[in-house]
């Protein structure tokens, strides 16, 4: 039986602190995600929905986007404890109902926690938001599409904003962006934005690509892998069976990171008796504890080792690179006590590395958020290049590049045109649809915000995501916000960004089908298609009826909004709305890569998209070679007294979906907080453990201070402290961003503790 949505919103109030675990999964992973899968759905459901998730013929997983194996060797549990609980927030029984609205004021609303207010349920009606009002209430969809369209008539294209989050099918992102540049923009700022556009960009300028060049077989055939900034037992679990199987295929493992984390030191394999029952298997052979924002400096002393010691693929530098002469003298010239500083790690510890990248005739490298974040996030990217150029490391099998991508299609997004630059095959779109489309560069995320705030932009529409949780610089994203005079937002569930809201504002609620639910139109029941990090695109089928009758997919929003708002136009919206296989050919006509899409992606495994770096060791470059770069080495300086902190998640939360409040890896129960610290630095800052301090972070235009935290001793490196977002997100100052990505810097933030 499901259980009812939690009344209370308690907070921290039952908040304890233990040591954190030294494995991750087993059996406490089947049992804590089957637990809250039951107590959102009931038994009967859960069985019913999660055998589906992650099959040839069901839905793909709502939640990160790790690729699956081939369809023969699928488990049948083809998910892992944060799948479960992802799935289980959307096929979740419970319901907000305009009843709902009517007894709770926004302004109650507002004042709630976000893991309260997305505990409630699926949304199931339309509601608005008219200006003076103290409530929302239910509209009908056609009134919804015309007061949109009211406004957006109402001002200049460049006044609006289209944003979307990584979980929109490519489907409805590919129309999605067709809407916005049909309206005459090409502001369509995305959650690539804040997480990995410094990939992009770094891989875009040295490889040609602005993807990963591996494929899971790679991961399996490795002989190293390199897990640098990232924490796959909390972020994309099922990353530990690939590296578990790479490791009984005898790979070596790296693990750089500032906190030690459970997943990446031992992994009990939940779809084996051994995992459940027995103490499962080492992963992380060496475990680099570096500085927060080390990394370049780690990888630019690797790649000094490397042509010091003269274990270069000479071969394929000759036939492939550029720059390695001007790279090979920067290198020669490391400083190593500047290194030292960087990275907070001893010259042994470095060598070590740097012997098994010597060692290894195939080796990965695996990054996320911890490299993307902060200041050098590009040329620290580009060092990791480097490194792999060094060895050719690229276009070989068991070998390369791996950026690992957070929401489920993050990457289909950005392949489908969800881009504030005008992508390639723009000027093909528009004259095969006969629309002149704008040639202009639009607002990225950072720069949406700016543009809200300053009063340039007037309309903020969002399929998915909850932008004012995502975003840097809460207050300033929050009040930026309220400057609009209308904000859409086309959601599954209730979320922050509903509540932010002015007196004389419109906001507009549109509730859309779920990854899980049937999705039927004029044409019949219809599939949408995905994209994982891997670059495989392939189908997703919803089973279950959708949580009210008055939901509609997000395809049948865009089209709806297109056709209010631009009513002369003569795109096919109607036919895109009634049957998918419209927008597939569009797509095929339109994007490289998707030449007989529609057959490719019926196959039970989909298909991968061209890589040429990877696939054949071609380089779009532009002079078709890999390029190596040089970079400087400028260690932050942190004043006495003051911790560098990132920002990052717990397990019980993905993105800015909070699933409970226990981090039960860190050994946190109960409660969000919290700042982990070294127990050295709290003895040197006179800061007790368990006591609660603000933190406060400083930059150029002032101080920002998120208040009330609980401090945690614990093992993170010397100067460096981490506390999870999005609470910790009022701390990023928006103007704190990465050369060359302008992705903010939630990795690298110069704070002090205040006790209170």
């Amino acid at each position: 039986m499901a259980k009812k949505p939690p009344r209370d919103d308690v907070g921290d109030r039952d908040l304890t602190v233990r040591g954190p675990e030294a494995a991750a999964a087993g059996l406490p992973g089947v049992r804590h995600g089957l637990a809250a899968a039951m107590s959102h759905m009931g038994v009967r459901r859960t069985a019913l929905t999660l055998l589906k998730v992650n099959q040839a013929e069901g839905f793909d997983c709502p939640g990160c986007a790790w690729p699956e194996p081939a369809p023969k060797h699928r488990a049948t549990a083809e998910f892992c404890e944060n799948g479960a609980k992802a799935v289980a927030e959307e096929a979740t029984l419970r319901r907000i109902t305009p009843e709902f609205f009517a007894a709770h004021p926004i302004a109650e609303l507002a004042g709630r926690s976000d893991y309260w207010l997305g505990q409630q349920g699926r949304l199931t009606t339309p509601m608005v938001k008219h200006p003076g009002a103290t409530h929302f209430r239910p509209l009908g969809w056609a009134q919804a599409f015309a007061l949109a369209a009211e406004h957006l008539k109402a001002i200049e294209p460049d006044q609006a904003l289209f944003y979307t989050s990584g979980r929109t099918s490519n489907e409805a992102a590919f129309l999605y962006q067709l809407f916005a540049r049909a309206y005459g923009t090409n502001n369509l700022p995305d959650c690539s934005n804040m997480c990995h556009e410094s990939s992009g960009v770094a891989l875009g300028a040295t490889i040609g690509m602005g993807k990963g060049s591996v494929t899971l077989d790679d991961i399996h055939d490795a002989k190293l892998i390199a897990v640098v900034g990232q924490n796959p037992g909390t972020n994309h679990p099922r990353m530990l069976a690939a590296l578990e199987k790479a490791k009984q295929r005898g790979a070596k493992i790296i693990s750089i990171n500032p906190l030690p984390e459970a997943g990446l030191m031992r992994f009990k394999n939940p779809q084996k008796v051994a995992g459940l029952v027995g103490s499962g298997t080492p992963l992380a052979d060496l475990h680099l504890p570096i500085r927060v924002g080390g990394d370049l400096a780690l990888f630019q002393a690797i790649g000094a080792k490397l042509v010091e010691w003269g274990a270069v693929d000479e071969a394929f530098v000759t036939a492939y690179t550029s720059g390695f002469e001007g790279y090979a003298t920067a290198v020669r010239e490391v400083d190593a006590e500047l290194v030292a500083r960087a990275t907070g790690l001893s010259a042994e510890e470095i060598e070590a590395a740097a012997r098994l990248f010597a060692a290894s005739e195939a080796t990965v490298v695996c990054w996320a958020m911890g490299l993307t974040q902060g200041r050098d996030a590009v040329a620290t990217i580009r060092e990791v290049v480097n490194v792999q150029l060094l060895r050719g490391m690229i276009g070989k099998p068991g070998a390369g590049l791996c950026p690992v991508r957070g929401h489920s299609n993050v990457q289909g997004d950005r392949t489908m045109g969800i881009w504030h630059e005008p992508p390639t095959w723009l000027g093909r779109l528009g004259e095969r649809l006969g629309v002149a489309m704008p040639t202009g560069r639009g607002h990225d995320t950072v720069e949406a915000i700016r543009a809200m705030r300053d009063g340039h932009a007037k309309v903020f529409v969002a399929v998915g995501g909850n932008f004012a949780a995502a975003s840097p610089d809460t207050d300033v994203t929050e009040a930026a916000l309220r400057r609009c005079t209308l904000t859409v937002h086309v959601s599954t569930k209730l979320n922050r960004s509903h509540v932010v809201t002015a007196d004389e504002q419109t906001v507009l609620i549109m509730p859309t089908l779920g990854r899980t639910e049937r999705d039927t139109q004029a044409g019949g029941d219809q599939f949408v298609t995905v994209e994982d990090s891997m670059s495989n695109v392939h189908a997703s089928r919803g089973r279950l009826d959708p949580a009210s009758p008055l939901l509609l997919s997000e395809v049948a929003i865009v089209c709806g909004l297109a056709r209010a708002v631009l009513p002369e136009s003569t795109i096919p919206w109607e036919s895109y709305a009634r049957d998918y296989r419209a927008i597939r050919a569009l797509i095929e006509q339109t994007v490289p890569g998707f030449d007989g899409f529609e057959a490719k992606v019926r196959t039970p495994a989909g298909f991968t998209l061209p890589h040429p770096p990877r696939d054949s060791r071609s380089f779009p470059t532009p002079d078709g070679r890999a390029r190596f770069t040089v970079s400087p080495l400028e260690v932050l300086t942190v004043p006495p007294g003051r911790l560098l902190l990132q920002t990052l998640r717990s397990h019980d939360q993905y993105n800015t979906t909070i699933y409970g409040l226990d981090d039960r890896y860190r050994g946190v129960k109960a409660g969000r907080r919290v700042v982990f610290v070294n127990p050295d630095d709290l003895t040197d800052l006179g800061v007790a453990d368990g006591s609660m301090v603000d933190l406060i972070s400083e930059w150029a235009d002032g101080e920002r201070r998120a208040p009330a935290f609980r401090v945690i001793a614990y093992p993170t490196v010397r100067g460096c402290a981490a506390a999870y977002f999005p609470e910790a997100n009022v701390l990023v100052p928006l103007d704190s961003t990465a050369a060359g990505s302008n992705t903010p810097t939630s990795k690298q933030i110069i704070v002090r503790l205040q006790p209170v």
